[in-house]
């Protein structure tokens, strides 16, 4: 889930703990990257039971493994505790959160989870619901879901609970959700099968979860109903209106008694032995002494800075990172901190030192042309010449790496910038990277623009359903625009709002010189 970062141009540096005494730890597996500042064998542990928690899922749904490259992984940042989460966020009563994109989907997780999980609202629980949309985005793209099952199916999965035996058991109720799981007037079953419940105040967005919990769990263990839920599915993405869909599982007028009476009842669990579970090979490496210092800069960049943030984060990147000028991992941060504080002859610099170390960094060659990129962009060069040798940086990047996205959108993007028409190529590397990371949501409507551009509506309107259908996806009001703007006035219609869209975002960039979002990766 998304979530602005609030704190001030320095707030966010003293968060995290100084690194003179760190030994962090990377735990590199099939679906996940952890970073945690602990011993090997906890780190390798932890790993693991991210690794059987996604089998369990795959073997519960019946799911192929995800063929995606290294790239659709997740990256997880282990803190100390909540309260370090709760300032890098820049929220209260967040014990974790998630944030999706090509360039790298992570999500920050504390190590301890303190006096604010005695309902059960654990780290894990917040880490397993978060990864769970990450799963279902990477598993299931070309299918959109109603706000109540893409909340439901998270829910299920996040209450997974490990046996002693090395299996994984799934059924738990959400305990935390206790209040509104079967008050039948804070979100009645005509109202939640929609797709739009509109505004929710906070207890209806509880019962959203909690009901949409309910209703998953319903139809997870009874095989009837499990065809049910999938005629269901199919009806949606058949554009049937919410009512003809929910017809598909069977009589929604009782419906809300029958799910009210089912949670009273001893509910049905399922547990995938170990036998069953696949890990794969978990490499462990500790972080080398560059690398490590600079990691208090690293999180606040990975997360997100604002303009206001960005100049005291590249300061102690510069500080932390001038020691080991020939360490690639340390400069890969200075070099992507002094891009977000637009300093980008220094983020050039960095970028050098980490390609003339490391030839074959997708991080240092992508920031070596994206840096190239704003200062032509700055000195409103023209010269075709010099852009094709800044691009030719992100050629080499996807070279590096052909199943990365970040550099192929970033070389999409560069034709914007220099406000040309992208070519083909540049739309089939778009196309691509929105394959290998159907997750992001910016990068969905960018795919949605070039499906109308070629007169494939079918393809757009599938890169749009997820999005517009989500309630935790701050983008999500504008697909659910597009959408219904290709549905009732065509594709010059939906791509009249998206070329909109764009100018607005120019526009405020030019007034304010800000992004109006977020500075993050994709």
């Amino acid at each position: 889930m998304k979530v602005r970062l609030l704190l001030g141009p320095l707030a966010s540096i003293a968060l995290l703990p100084a690194a003179a005494h760190a030994e962090w730890q990377e735990a590199s597996s099939r679906h996940f990257v952890v970073y945690s500042d602990d011993k090997p064998e906890n780190v390798r542990a932890f790993t693991e039971r991210l690794e059987k928690f996604d089998s369990a899922i795959r073997q519960l749904r019946m799911a192929p493994e995800d063929r995606r490259g290294k790239s659709a992984r997740v990256t997880v940042f282990v803190l100390n505790n909540i309260p370090e989460i709760e300032k890098l966020s820049g929220q209260s009563n967040v014990a974790g959160f998630y944030i999706p994109r090509a360039s790298g989907s992570v999500a920050f997780t504390p190590r301890s989870g303190g006096a604010g999980t005695d309902y059960g609202m654990t780290p894990q629980v917040v880490l397993f619901h978060e990864y769970a949309h990450h799963w279902m985005l990477s598993n299931w793209t070309d299918a959109a879901f109603p706000p109540w099952f893409v909340e439901g199916f998270a829910e299920f999965h996040a209450t997974a609970r490990f046996t002693s035996d090395g299996g994984v058991m799934f059924g738990a109720p959400p305990t935390y959700r206790g209040y509104t799981v079967s008050r039948l007037n804070l979100l009645p079953m005509s109202r939640l099968l929609r797709f739009d419940p509109g505004k929710l105040d906070p207890e209806a967005r509880d019962a959203l979860y909690s009901r949409g919990w309910a209703l998953t769990h319903y139809l997870t263990f009874d095989p009837e109903r499990r065809k049910r839920l999938a005629d269901y599915i199919v009806a949606i993405n058949s554009h049937k209106s919410a009512e003809e869909a929910a017809t598909a599982l069977g009589n929604v007028s009782g419906l809300d008694l029958t799910l009210s009476n089912y949670v009273k009842r001893s509910l049905p669990a399922i547990t995938i032995p170990a036998s069953q579970l696949t890990v794969g090979e978990i490499k462990l490496r500790q972080l080398t002494p560059g690398e490590a210092a600079v990691m208090p800069a690293r999180i606040v960049s990975t997360r997100a800075v604002t303009d206001k943030t960005a100049p005291g984060v590249a300061e102690l990147a510069r500080r932390l990172a001038a020691p080991f000028p020939s360490d690639p991992g340390a400069q890969n941060e200075l070099a992507e901190a002094e891009f977000d504080a637009k300093n980008y002859a220094a983020s050039e610099a960095a970028a050098d030192r980490v390609i003339a170390a490391d030839p074959s960094s997708v991080h240092g060659l992508i920031y070596k042309g994206k840096a190239q990129i704003e200062q032509l962009l700055a000195a409103k060069v023209t010269d075709a010449a010099k852009w094709q040798e800044a691009r030719g940086w992100l050629i080499k990047a996807n070279k590096a790496d052909t199943e990365d996205p970040y550099p192929l959108v970033e070389y999409y993007l560069s034709f914007l910038a220099a406000k040309e028409t992208p070519p083909k190529s540049a739309d089939g590397a778009l196309l691509y990277a929105y394959a290998l990371a159907p997750y992001d949501t910016d990068l969905r409507l960018l795919a949605a623009n070039v499906y109308l551009q070629q007169g494939k509506a079918a393809d757009a309107r599938v890169a749009l359903g997820p999005p517009a259908y989500s309630i935790e996806d701050g983008r999500s009001e504008f697909a659910g625009k597009v959408l219904d703007a290709l549905d009732q006035g065509g594709t010059e219609a939906a791509l009249a709002i998206l070329k909109k869209d764009r100018d607005e975002a120019k526009d405020k960039k030019s007034d304010d010189g800000k992004d109006g979002k977020e500075k993050g990766k994709g």
